[in-house]
This record gives structure tokens, C-alpha cells and sequence, in this order.
């Protein structure tokens, strides 16, 4: 049974900082991609930030320069370090893997529980 464990969100003013956790466990496969997807209200859940498992990373246009994500493969875990955070970053965050195998080709996809973030302006 795969769980994901988010972390880190809150209330903060506009021009703070936030920085999330997820902890992935119980998967049988490797971990390929993780990522951060934001939700805000009355609207489609959005991707946010993305990392493959060698590092590569691709963010939402809204977020460049201003969030940054990573992952320790080790410890199973994606952190998103969110500064110069604005209104419009509010939302509920949710946590996302990919996991699966090449032979034969595989792929499951699994969502945290989500985390409210809520910027004040």
C-alpha cells in the first residue's frame, strides 16, 4: 500500500516563504517522477513543479524563480521551497509519483492527501 505524507503548509503573508514535505512509502517499484500540482478553488488541479529521478525538473510558468523543487531518493521525499509566495499561489497542494517498471512497461500513479496553502495579502 503506497502512502503519501504531506507536510508544510499554512497561513503566510505575501512575500513569505513556505516549504512542503511529502514521504512516500510502500511502493514495491522505484519512484520515477514527483511532483507538486495546486488546486485553487473552483478550478482544474493544476501542475506546479515536477522532478525526475535523475534530477531534472520543469516548473509551471506562474512559479519560475520563485518555488523551487527537489527530492532526497534515499529518504523517498519531495520538499517544494515556495518564495516570494503571492496571492494567487493559494490553493491546496497535492503531492504526486509516478512509480512502475520497464519490462513489462508499467506505470502507477499515486496523490497525497493535499495541503492547504493560503497567502494573505
Amino acid at each position: 500500500q503506497v502512502q503519501l505524507v504531506e507536510s508544510g503548509g499554512g497561513l503566510v503573508q505575501a512575500g513569505g516563504s513556505l516549504r512542503l514535505s511529502c514521504a512516500a512509502s510502500g511502493s514495491r517499484f522505484s519512484i520515477n517522477s514527483m511532483a507538486w500540482y495546486r488546486q485553487a478553488p473552483g478550478k482544474h488541479r493544476d501542475l506546479v513543479a515536477r522532478i525526475t529521478k535523475g534530477g531534472t525538473t520543469n516548473y509551471a510558468d506562474s512559479v519560475k524563480g520563485r518555488f523551487t523543487i527537489s527530492r532526497d531518493n534515499v529518504k523517498n521525499t519531495v520538499y517544494l521551497q515556495m518564495d516570494s509566495l503571492k496571492p494567487e499561489d493559494t490553493g491546496v497542494y497535492y503531492c504526486h509519483i509516478r512509480t512502475g517498471d520497464l519490462v513489462p512497461l508499467t506505470e502507477y500513479d499515486y496523490w497525497g492527501q493535499g495541503t492547504q496553502v493560503t497567502v494573505s495579502s
